[in-house]
């Protein structure tokens, strides 16, 4: 379906909220309100990267140079296009200059961290913490599952190292050091279990998990969610597999070769694998035209990851666009074992791109034997399609089949055993087992009983693991179990909604109802419309005071991060010069990312810091974790005051008698995170002098609370003005996976959490 007609038909409904939105927030001097969103994406739109809202009109500036967004407009797209415009414009002008480079990958990687930082900047988002730095206990070896931080290998066990007791630290610290001297060689694993047995450890073949919420799909082309994803990604293989030594081995493709001129990749598919059904049936043969159609599904669906290979694999945005078929795209099955992709530049990463759901193959008899169809004749609502409606509903190539899934309780998995690694598979049985949190010391406990292997240690249990012991223990739990895992690559954030249309879910308008008047809405919008107020906003927070909330005191700081893409995450091999605010600057080979962002913000005069350098590192770089580098009470009181100044320019007063409203959804079934959202409330209105007020959201179950934010589709239906439940982990080595997730006109898929698109 051709993108424009899809979008119209799925933003009908939100015009006609919109209208009345706007209606409503109007005053008599002329100056409305509005707000704008984010959404993700991957690669820059040629039809739209230098689009100006030229046709959509705004205030006279005032003196101070800022004007009041007034928009009037049916449009969602010209309303998001113009909100866009008005609070990213910056960001969007810089990433249009790495979307150009496509033949030296280190200038990229400049271009790409002087983006990010106008980014940062405009304070839509405020980065709060990294999946990774906290206490954990496990029965789960290191090295079992790769450590890389893109793509989907990190959550697939099939060769996970499971023992029947509880790692104790010791071992765990032993065997990490047994990783780092076998990496690179294959023979880890082999070693790790010699380890394990001669310590009085038993390898056992089963692997319990737990999770909060059931996936809403079990097509993972349909779906943006790694909330979707996880559940289903041991369904299906992929081309190429990281084993735990972090190598890139052959998975369903036994071998791949790349052309002189690095746009063509051909890949030999293994023969003989087999797809079968939920109960391990075969339906087909995997062959190479099954990967034609998980893309085509893919661009079928448009649930927002379709844009990964825009600007990458030949044809995509075509495709999208209407104007062409399948066979315009570069993907194409030579013969039945032979797949080949061709590249619209060379991609030094692109076989990094092939860890991830999206990129998986789909048997297309199977698919269209669920009424599935393909092109224009796909219909999302298409009551007749049922594949993957539910596991009993999708084919499987990978090693796990989906035994049963009940909704609060568990999903279980058993060995597949037509697998074609099915002898090398350690793991036979898998479950997750329900856990929202409302009791907090239950996963502690479960791990420690050995009904689930793994677990990330809380506030709340932190304490008990300090005093009690397991039996025949000297030492306690925390001094003979627990260890710090390490900081990972997924960036979690506090969105701001610049363009807020829904005060209560739209799923049911009696959850999470906003309780601001229809003057404080004006006032709210007109506020987060201000970028030195999103700046005071996120300037105001202790941001390891109000981790400390979730995860204690000790890791507070070092799960803090402060940019979205790691600031390690690629560093320089050669010198590069780019232009900082005008003036040629060389960043010299092994310069981290981070400091090239860093770089920027400093030439620009903002006062945070994402990346700073760290004398006690090994290596002598740097880091943008496991600080705060945006929280200063004086930094923040001054942008307020420069946002104050210019909102009184536009007519809107505030002060401590007509302080700004800002709701924040929050999940009052969880203990931690209530006592974290407390803090944060706190932190805001003491720092801010009472002229921000945060009005939590109570959200009595998971379902209320990913509903105001993470499981909205569009930006109109995004119901809060701050929200914390959302992040991001990249799908391949480069951080434009994590930075194109907010490129504009539905190519971002993270603008949505900024109320846009």
């Amino acid at each position: 379906m051709n993108k424009t007609v899809k979008r119209t038909l799925a933003l009908m409904l939100a015009v006609l909220m919109l209208v009345s939105a706007f209606a409503a927030c109007g005053n008599d001097s002329g100056n409305s309100s509005g707000s704008q969103d984010s959404s993700q994406s991957s690669e820059v739109s040629e039809d739209n990267s230098s689009e100006e809202s030229s046709d959509v009109g705004a205030d006279e500036p005032t003196e101070t140079g800022w004007t009041l967004p007034s928009i009037d407009s049916e449009d969602y797209d010209e309303i998001s296009d113009y909100y866009y415009d008005f609070n990213l414009k910056e960001f969007r002008e810089y990433a249009e200059q790495y979307a150009a480079e496509t033949s030296d990958q280190n200038r990229r990687w400049a271009l790409e961290a002087l983006a990010e930082a106008k980014l940062m900047a405009s304070g839509v988002m405020m980065p709060t913490t990294c999946n990774g730095a906290l206490y954990q206990i496990s029965a789960v070896a290191p090295g079992s599952v790769t450590t890389n931080g893109w793509g989907s290998d990190d959550i697939r066990y099939q060769y996970a190292l499971v023992t029947d007791k509880v790692l104790k630290t010791a071992d765990r610290d032993a065997l990490k050091d047994l990783l780092n001297e076998k990496r690179g060689t294959g023979e880890y694993r082999a070693a790790a279990i010699e380890y394990l047995e001669s310590h009085g450890y038993k390898m056992k073949d089963s692997l319990n998990l737990t999770f909060s919420g059931l996936p809403t799909t079990y097509d993972m082309f349909a779906s943006s969610r790694a909330g979707d994803t996880q559940y289903s990604i041991g369904s299906v293989d992929s081309l190429l597999y990281y084993d735990g030594e972090n190598n890139e081995l052959p998975a369903l493709a036994e071998s791949y070769e790349v052309s002189e001129d690095g746009k063509t990749y051909t890949f030999k598919i293994r023969q003989g694998v087999k797809w079968v059904d939920s109960q391990g049936r075969e339906v087909a043969d995997l062959i190479a035209d099954d990967w034609v159609a998980g893309m085509q599904h893919l661009l079928d669906c448009q649930a927002g990851l379709e844009t990964l290979f825009v600007g990458y694999v030949t044809g995509v945005q075509d495709y999208i666009d209407g104007k062409c078929d399948i066979d315009g795209v570069g993907i194409k099955a030579v013969d039945d074992y032979t797949l080949e992709y061709t590249l619209e530049n060379p991609t030094p990463y692109f076989t990094s791109m092939l860890h991830y759901g999206l990129s998986l193959p789909l048997s297309r008899s199977y698919y269209t034997s669920q009424g599935g169809k393909f092109g224009d004749d796909y219909d999302s609502a298409d009551e007749g399609n049922m594949y993957g409606r539910d596991s009993d509903h999708i084919a499987y190539c990978g090693p796990f089949l989906t035994t049963s899934v009940t909704e609060n309780n568990s999903i279980t998995y058993k060995a597949n055993p037509l697998y074609w690694d099915a002898e090398n598979v350690t793991i036979k049985e898998m479950s997750y087992l329900f856990n929202d949190g409302s009791d907090p010391t239950k996963g502690y406990n479960d791990v420690k009983s050995r009904v689930v292997d793994n677990y990330a240690i809380n506030n709340s249990t932190l304490t008990i693991a300090k005093e009690e012991k397991m039996d025949g223990d000297e030492g306690t739990v925390f001094d003979t179990y627990i260890y710090v895992s390490s900081a990972g690559s997924a960036s979690y954030f506090n969105f701001l909604n610049v363009n807020r249309a829904a005060w209560a879910n739209t799923n049911n308008e009696n959850d999470a109802v906003s309780a601001q008047t229809d003057e404080q809405k004006e006032v709210t919008h007109a506020a987060m419309n201000n970028v030195h107020f999103r700046r005071a906003v996120a300037m105001s927070v202790d941001r390891v005071a109000w981790n400390a909330q979730n995860v204690g005191d000790d890791l507070a700081a070092p799960s803090v991060r402060n940019s979205y893409t790691p600031g390690t995450f690629v560093t320089l091999s050669e010198d590069v010069t780019v232009p900082v605010n005008g003036v040629d600057t060389t960043f010299p080979a092994g310069t981290d990312y981070g400091k090239i962002m860093q770089a920027q913000l400093d030439a620009d005069g903002v006062k945070i810091t994402v990346y700073k350098d760290d004398p006690d590192a090994e290596n002598g770089r740097g880091t943008g974790d496991g600080f705060d580098g945006w929280f200063n009470v004086d930094n923040a009181n001054e942008e307020l005051n420069t946002a104050l100044e210019e909102l009184a320019a536009n007519g809107i007063t505030v002060d401590e008698s007509n302080p700004v409203h800002l709701d924040f959804p929050y999940p009052s079934y969880n203990p931690s995170r209530t006592n974290a959202a407390n803090a944060f409330k706190q932190q805001v209105e003491k720092n801010l002098g009472g002229k921000v007020i945060i009005d939590l959201i109570d959200c009595p179950d998971a379902d209320v609370w990913r509903a105001c934010g993470y499981n909205t589709e569009r930006g109109y239906q995004s119901n809060f003005d701050l929200y914390d439940l959302s992040g991001w982990s990249p799908d391949y080595q480069d951080p434009c996976s994590y930075v194109d997730t907010f490129l504009p006109d539905y190519m971002g898929y993270m603008t949505k959490c900024i109320g846009i698109y």
